[in-house]
């Protein structure tokens, strides 16, 4: 799709997946935060709060839901735009897999995040 025939093609796109993945890790950490807020409220009075806290558990879990698919979007299209380049823009011996290994670990921190919620 680009006719630039730069190698910096591939590293801005490259820039751009990592911006996203801190974007996701952001939202994750926030939702943790959220969710983890109801400790406290829990040890002040768990009975009177008890709708706060349900509430509060709910959204922490969206939220993280929300970074995480905000990180399996950003892949998605980090190989729609990979596979856009000319052999041009391409860095030889470059590997261009290893920021999708980092956000499917972030996918993975995530879900498992949610499953340690109910453990």
């Amino acid at each position: 799709m680009s006719n630039l025939e730069d190698p910096r093609v591939l590293l801005a796109l490259e820039r751009t997946l990592l911006a996203w993945n801190r974007s996701s890790l952001a939202l994750i950490a926030f939702g943790f935060l959220i969710e983890k807020s109801t400790l406290l409220v829990h040890l002040i009075d768990p009975v009177r709060y008890h709708d706060k806290i349900l509430f509060n558990r709910w959204l922490g879990v969206l939220v993280i839901i929300l970074g995480l698919i905000i990180s399996l979007l950003s892949v998605i299209q980090y190989r729609i735009a990979l596979k856009s380049l000319t052999p041009l823009e391409m860095i030889e011996g470059y590997r261009t897999n290893l920021p999708i290994v980092l956000s499917y670990f972030t996918i993975l921190s995530a879900i498992m995040l949610i499953i340690s919620f109910w453990i």
